[in-house]
């Protein structure tokens, strides 16, 4: 989509401050982190919402957090703890219509979170 904030970050037409990437997913720090680690984790493939994957999209979820793993070991926050959190919509807080894995740590996190 030639709109999309994360579709430009895949096309290189914006610089993400990338932290992993593979054929199919690119992590990169998120701009108004949140945690001393907040990294965000999309698809290269531009999926709106969650609403909108579909049955052949459950491995692509899976490599989501296979690499948010991966980012939370190369942080070094994998072992005292990290949260994983997609929201669906705005009513969530969904503000890039995305798919995108938040992978926040490096703080104690509370509970409920909002």
């Amino acid at each position: 989509m030639s709109d999309c904030l994360f579709c430009k970050m895949v096309s290189g037409e914006i610089q993400p401050d990338t932290v992993y990437e593979n054929d199919e997913v690119l992590a990169f720090r998120d701009i108004n982190a949140q945690a001393p680690t907040h990294v965000l984790v999309i698809p290269k493939r531009h999926i709106a919402t969650i609403n909108d994957l579909n049955d052949d999209d459950a491995g692509l979820v899976g490599k989501l957090y296979l690499a948010a793993k991966q980012v939370a070991k190369q942080d070094g926050i994998a072992d005292n703890g990290f949260r994983t959190v997609m929201n669906c919509n705005a009513g969530a807080g969904q503000t890039v219509f995305h798919i995108h894995l938040h992978v926040l740590g490096g703080r104690n996190m509370q509970w409920p979170p909002g």
